[in-house]
Order: structure tokens, then sequence, then C-alpha cells
């Protein structure tokens, strides 16, 4: 029996000492439950009561000091003492950037592989290329998570806000390496294929290319262009497993070593058959990366809100400084016409801020001495000065990302039935391979024919998009819906709310996209509609009030410039 998980915002620190045999090892261990002195004294009691075990417990700190002989006891059975004394061990949370997959089968084995750990409990993404992890201080540490997933084959790196501008130029730069890869594969590849044409007009397939051009043309899309997949062939069948990149590994070098066979025999050349499969599956390859690259785009702009520099108060100086450098207690300025970079309260000044962002609000609130601001949403048209209180990531907009994160991450229902099968897809395959290849001997007794229909099985097989697509129409939707204000906690919510028949809402007048409209127009005495608009634009051109751009929208829809502005004064909370 394991202790009790909860959850826990900090992370805790973990310490093995002396990895040989009868070393001493040490745990640090994260308390939950402490109140008092009494509940520290009795814990560490509790713990040096073990066989082999010496504690002290810190209250100030909320940690265990535990040094244990592992050949007298196991890290499990101190774990099982701090949970019968009545406190928790924490869990921690641990996001990681995952390199290396390509395909269903490596995540489903990865997941399959960290879940194994003790106190382990993860979810791995092909689509975001990111695992999350929760673990169990004691049991597991960072350091051993990271040498889990690289001896499954993998690179894996913990995910920071610095990281997350790194994976973006990171995908973009992956990006261009396959457009380029399936380039030139492609002008290698064409004038090999070109030999087929004939063959759509019915007639014989005739080789009027050398043996030996076709060989120089095949080797550098084979170990070139499709490296990728002898490495990655290598690293999952080094890991325990094997993947998409075995299939096509096996299936290419079938055709391409027997081409080469055949060059000497002067029989029939399947070089074009190997180096168009490379060249196909290098542009799946494009195509999957640019779509991973776009699924984060909601989350991206998300973070995009949150200004990157801010003018702060210091010294009696005002300045501008990046906004991962301020502080909670700092005084920060926001001038009319930007978003506010941190959550705070209003110290000085009066103005509307247009919060739509978190609230669904389409109309400005008017702030005050005293007030609460968020990060991400827009002062419009007053000075504020506001003293930080949650700065960084530690901001209800920062807190609206890692939820959607999380939930893109989540799996639904019929993703965890596809990753069972991406599981034992590929050892099927095999199978089925080689049973053709015996059907066909026995049937023909001939080898070439029975080697095509073999290879065509294995590499025509992929559980990529088996794999890829639950996951990528999830994040796609999910990030839609963050950018509408609408937060779902997870793909299996998702997937369940296409069964919804009611949807009862508990507020009004936020079920909206946070953008007004002009509908009508009612104009008095001499004036028309069009004069009326033209007027009420012209007034409110030096405004930035969600009013004012609804007015605005609507004169330049109709054609209508607004006149020349000579003088412009804003009133917050009262007009133009």
């Amino acid at each position: 029996m394991s202790a009790p998980v909860a959850p826990a915002p900090s992370p805790a620190s973990f310490k093995l000492a002396g990895e040989g045999a009868g070393a001493t090892r040490t745990l640090e261990l994260p308390i939950a439950g402490m109140t008092c002195a009494s509940c520290s004294a009795r814990l560490e009691k509790n713990l040096n009561k073990l066989e082999g075990v010496t504690a002290n417990v810190n209250l100030a700190v909320e940690k265990a000091h535990v040094e244990f002989d592992p050949a007298v006891i196991a890290p499990q059975a101190i774990l099982d003492q701090v949970a019968k004394t009545g406190f928790t061990i924490p869990a921690q949370t641990l996001d990681l950037a995952i390199g290396g997959m390509t395909c269903a089968s490596c995540s489903t084995r990865l997941e399959k592989v960290l879940n194994n750990q003790p106190g382990v409990e993860a979810r791995v993404n092909l689509a975001t290329e990111k695992a999350r992890v929760s673990y169990q201080p004691g049991l597991i540490d960072e350091a051993g998570l990271l040498a889990v997933v690289a001896r499954a084959g993998f690179s894996a790196s913990p995910i920071t806000e610095t990281s997350r501008a790194e994976e973006k130029a990171r995908k973009a730069a992956e990006y261009r390496h396959e457009l380029r890869v399936f380039v030139i594969s492609s002008l290698l590849t064409l004038p090999l294929l070109a030999q087929m044409i004939p063959m759509l007009a019915g007639v014989h397939h005739v080789e009027w290319m050398p043996p030996w051009l076709q060989w120089l043309l095949a080797t550098p899309v084979q170990f070139w262009a499709g490296k990728r997949f002898y490495t990655g062939a290598w690293n999952s069948l080094r890991g325990g497993g094997a993947n998409m990149d075995v299939l096509v590994a096996l299936g290419t070098s079938a055709a391409y070593f027997f081409s080469i066979y055949m060059v000497f025999l002067d029989g029939p050349l399947y070089f074009e058959a190997s180096a168009a499969v490379v060249t196909l599956v290098r542009l799946g390859k494009l195509l999957e990366v640019r779509a991973k690259s776009r699924t984060s785009g909601a989350i991206e702009q998300l973070i995009g809100l949150q200004p990157r520099t801010a003018r702060v108060e210091r010294n009696g100086e005002a300045m501008e400084i990046e906004a991962a450098l301020l502080k909670a207690g700092d005084i920060v300025l926001v001038r009319a016409g930007e978003r506010i970079p941190v959550d705070g309260v209003v110290r000085d000044g009066v103005s509307s801020v247009d919060e739509s962002l978190l609230t669904g609000e389409s109309l400005p609130l008017a702030k005050r001495v005293g007030d609460r601001v968020h990060a991400g949403t827009q002062n419009l048209d007053g000075l504020l000065r506001v003293r930080a209180e949650g700065v960084g990531a530690h901001t209800q907009l920062m807190e609206i990302v890692r939820l959607t994160e999380a939930a893109q991450g989540s799996k639904a229902p019929i993703q965890k039935l596809a990753d069972q099968i991406s599981g034992v897809f590929v050892p099927i395959v095999i199978v089925i391979a080689l049973s053709t290849f015996a059907g066909w001997w026995l049937a023909s007794g001939d080898f070439t024919q029975s080697l095509i229909p073999a290879v065509a099985v294995l590499v025509i097989a992929c559980p990529c998009a088996l794999g890829l697509a639950t996951p990528t129409a999830v994040m796609v939707g999910l990030g839609r819906g963050a950018q509408l204000g609408i937060l779902v906690r997870s793909a299996e919510a998702l997937e369940q709310a296409e069964k919804l028949s009611v949807l009862a809402l508990d507020k009004t007048g936020t079920l909206t996209e946070g953008r007004l409209a002009l509908l009508g127009i009612d104009a008095q005495g001499e004036l028309d509609d069009a004069a009326a608009l033209r007027l009420a634009a012209s007034l409110e051109q030096g405004s930035t009030h969600p009013l004012a751009l609804a007015l605005l929208e609507a004169a330049k829809a109709r054609g209508l410039a607004p006149a020349p502005l000579t003088s412009f004064a804003n009133a917050p909370g009262d007009g133009v």
C-alpha cells in the first residue's frame, strides 16, 4: 500500500546517496498535513522506529530528511509509515518535452514504460510530443524519470517558460528540414518513377534507365532521406519495442537490397519502389510536423496576451523591464491601450478595462483604487498604478494556459482504444508480412513474386493516422475553445459534449465572443443614418473603447470616412 497522494504546488527535492551495496540512501520527502510541533515530533518518532532508518522532520519547511539502509528496508515501507502516522506525501507533476517519437506505437510504448514505474502515472501525447507525469517523491525523482525515458529510446527535457519559445523555434526548424529533405528526395525519385509512365497507357514496363544510374539515384534516398527510419527503428528495438520505423526500414531495405542483387543477375529492379516509399513517408512526416506546429497556435495566442515588458516604479523612478523580472509587490504603470502584465490591485488611477478575455463580459468594467485587475486584460483609457500580486506563471491567464494544456494532454476514451491497438500493431503487421511471403512462396515458388506483396504489407501499414488523428482533433477543439473563452476540463468531457441536448448557464450576458457590433441606427432630427454614423465615428476615432471600435468598424463597412480629428479628450467612465 502506498502513501496517500495529494496535489502540491511546489516541486520536491529527492536525493539518493551512495548506490553501492550496503550504502546509505537519503530521501528528502515533502510532508503535507503537519500543523504544529507535536505533528513533526510524532512523525519523526514513528519514522525512527523503523529498522535501519534515521529521520529528522522539519516543520518549518514541511520536509522529512530520511537516511536508510536499502538492504534492511524498502522506500515504500517508509512512505507507508508516513501514511500510517496520518500525513501525506504530495505527488509532484512534471511536464516533459519528448523527442524521438515517430508514430503512435512510440507514444503507447513510452506511456506503458513510465506507468510501470512505482508511484508514477503518465500520459504521453504524440500530437504535442509531450508527457505529463505525476510521481511520488521517495519512489522516483525527476532524474530517474528522465533516465527511464532515455532507456526506452527517447529524449526528454522538463518544460519551462523559456522552453516554450525554444520549442516553437525548434518546430519551425524541423518543418524547414522536413521540407528540404522531401524536395531533394522527390527530385531523385521522380526519374525512377518516370519509367513507369508508359504502364499507364497499357504499355509493358520498359527500364530505359541503366541499372547503375537507378542504383545511384536510389541510394541517397534510401540512406539519407531514409536515415531517420533506420535510427528510429534501432532506438525502438533497443528500447524493447517496434514502431512504424521498423516497418518502413524492413520494407524499403528488402526492396533496395533485392534490387542490388538483381543488378548483378540482370533481373527486374525495384529501386523505384523503395525510393517512392521513403519519399511518400517523408511527405507524411512533413504534413505531420505541420499539423503539430499548428495545433499549439491557440496556446501561443493565449500566452501572447501577457505583455513581455512592463513599466515599473523602482527607487522613485519609472523604468521598462522584462515582465519575467517583475516581483510581487512591484508598482506597475499601465497606460491607456496597453495590456496589464500582472494580476494585482489598483493603487492609483481610474480607467475602463476590457476583461472579456477572462469573463466574457463584452462591456468594459470601470476600475478604481482597490479594484482587482488581471494579466492579459486591456486598459482602455486612463493611467493605472497597479500593485503586483501574481506575476509570470502565477497569473490567472497562465492558469488558463495550464488548464488548457492539461486538457489537451488528456485522452478521450476512443484514443485509449487507439493506443491499445497501436501497441500491438507493428508485431502483427510483421507476422502478416511474413505469412504473405510464405503464402506466395508456397503458391508460386518465385522469390520475387513472393517478396513484393510482403514488402507492400510492410510499407502501407501505418498506425500513425490511428494514433495522431484523435489527439490532434482534441488539441484543435480545446485550443479553439480556449480562444473563444470556453475551457473544457478534459478530452473525455469534449467527446461526451457531442451528446448534449440542453446547456444550462448560470449567468447571462457573457455568452458572447467579447466583440460589440452595430445592429441599427435611430437618427433624430435632420441627420440621416449615414450622417449620424459618420459623426459618431469621427468623435470616436481617438478611442480604444469597444463601443468606439464597433462604430468605427460599422462606418468602414459602409464606406463612411470619419472627418479629420483636430483634438480629442477622453473622460474615463464618462466618454469622449
